[in-house]
């Protein structure tokens, strides 16, 4: 099979959806997903460690070690309130910046099919 030669341009995108892969790696476990969805419920008021645990079927330092991950993803956040700190979904950079790198790729793809 012979090998394309990528232009700059094609190359830049591929790399920025290479730069991607921390969120998507974040989204593709269902126990983050859920503390997605369980975070969403409570948009405004947050929820704590303690909280989210007793809504999985998981232990309190499983939901510790995915929202760490979550957090380096960019995809939730958290507040510390006296001893508590509530975590918040904070999706719309992260997935923005997903959305772009899909399109850059799609727009690289359709170039190199021509």
């Amino acid at each position: 099979m012979p090998t394309i030669q990528l232009t700059t341009e094609q190359r830049r995108a591929l790399e920025g959806f290479a730069n991607e892969f921390e969120t998507v790696n974040a989204l593709a476990d269902r126990n983050r997903q859920k503390i997605i969805l369980l975070l969403c419920e409570r948009l405004h008021q947050g929820m704590t460690v303690t909280e989210i645990t007793k809504m999985m079927a998981i232990t309190q330092p499983a939901v510790s070690h995915h929202l760490k991950i979550l957090r380096e993803a960019g995809l939730v956040s958290f507040k510390k309130e006296g001893l508590q700190s509530f975590y918040h979904v904070t999706l719309e950079a992260p997935l923005k910046s997903l959305e772009d790198a899909i399109h850059q790729v799609r727009l690289t793809v359709d170039t190199t099919t021509k």
